[in-house]
């Protein structure tokens, strides 16, 4: 009787020893999803959908992969809702259009990884069609402020030979990391007065802007860039002598610039770093600066 149980209780040891392999290996990642800044959701669905029809399945990506489908998700919802997606695991990767804060990074833990995708400034920048176009091509950031606040009220505040035309200041919603840029490089303690059209993307911030001749806001270089692939209808001001181009991005001159990135806490699966791959390929920077962004990266050979 002793030596049958003897024998059970290692056979009883060897399943449970043959069994652990099983139990700890990971699910393979079929689907991935993206959430967050407005600002890099045209960059990343496009990728995402370029990938997905290249190669359909994970197994095309890579024969070690499974014959399972491809679904990469991409969410919009603003910079801070990208962040506290990853926190919280409601999304693999959070993208964001500004610095991530220390507190963020904590937050994220010990497998935080960052991965910037492009570079991109806040231009202001003022209907076309103002006849301020032809006073002035610079604003000191402290005549920004002014603006912004709501303490000058009408352009011929900003300069006397302009009508005494209402200022419209457009800005992006507080959940967006433009708002946050702006406020530490050109506000500071000052307010963005209260009489400020929100706008959802910087797509529809500076569509607001072209829109209307008395107005002025920080549209995004790359969504400047798009709104003026036709026809100029958005004018950038210089700020304290530095104007928004990819030469004074890059180098750091230009102040009120920021990194476009995505964000994540948890460890790397094999399919999201094959996406990852994409991301910086060749293809990534050439969709980086079909959105009017400045690539952040050298593609791979």
């Amino acid at each position: 009787m002793k030596k049958l149980f003897s024998v059970l209780l290692a056979l009883a040891l060897f399943v449970c020893l043959m069994a652990v392999p099983a139990m700890a290996e990971e699910p393979f990642q079929a689907n991935i999803l993206f959430c967050g800044s407005t600002s890099l959701y045209p960059i990343m669905s496009s990728l995402a959908a370029s990938f997905t029809e290249e190669y359909v399945k994970w197994n095309a990506v890579d024969p070690s992969m499974p014959e399972k489908n491809i679904s990469i998700y991409v969410a919009p919802g603003g910079s801070g809702v990208g962040v506290s997606a990853a926190e919280e695991g409601t999304a693999d990767f959070g993208m964001l259009a500004r610095d991530i804060k220390e507190k963020e990074v904590e937050a994220l833990g010990e497998n935080y990884a960052e991965f910037v995708v492009a570079r991109d400034a806040l231009t202001v920048s003022v209907n076309a069609e103002n006849p301020i176009c032809a006073v002035m091509d610079d604003m000191s950031a402290d005549l920004i402020r002014q603006i912004f606040s709501g303490e000058l009220e009408t352009w011929d505040q900003v300069d006397a030979s302009l009508p005494a035309e209402p200022i419209n200041v457009y800005i992006r919603d507080l959940s967006g990391g433009a708002y946050e840029v702006f406020q530490k490089a050109i506000m500071g303690d000052s307010e963005v007065t209260a009489s400020a059209t929100q706008s959802a993307s910087m797509t529809e911030l500076a569509t607001n802007i072209a829109g209307d001749p008395w107005g002025i806001g920080y549209a995004g270089f790359g969504a400047y860039n798009k709104a003026n692939a036709d026809k100029q209808v958005l004018f950038a001001m210089k700020v304290d002598g530095v104007e928004a181009n990819e030469e004074n991005i890059i180098s750091g001159e230009y102040k009120v610039q920021r990194p476009v990135m995505f964000v994540t806490g948890d460890e790397i699966s094999a399919s999201e770093q094959a996406f990852i791959d994409y991301i910086f390929s060749d293809v990534g920077y050439k969709v980086v600066q079909a959105n009017g962004y400045i690539p952040a990266f050298t593609p791979a050979a």
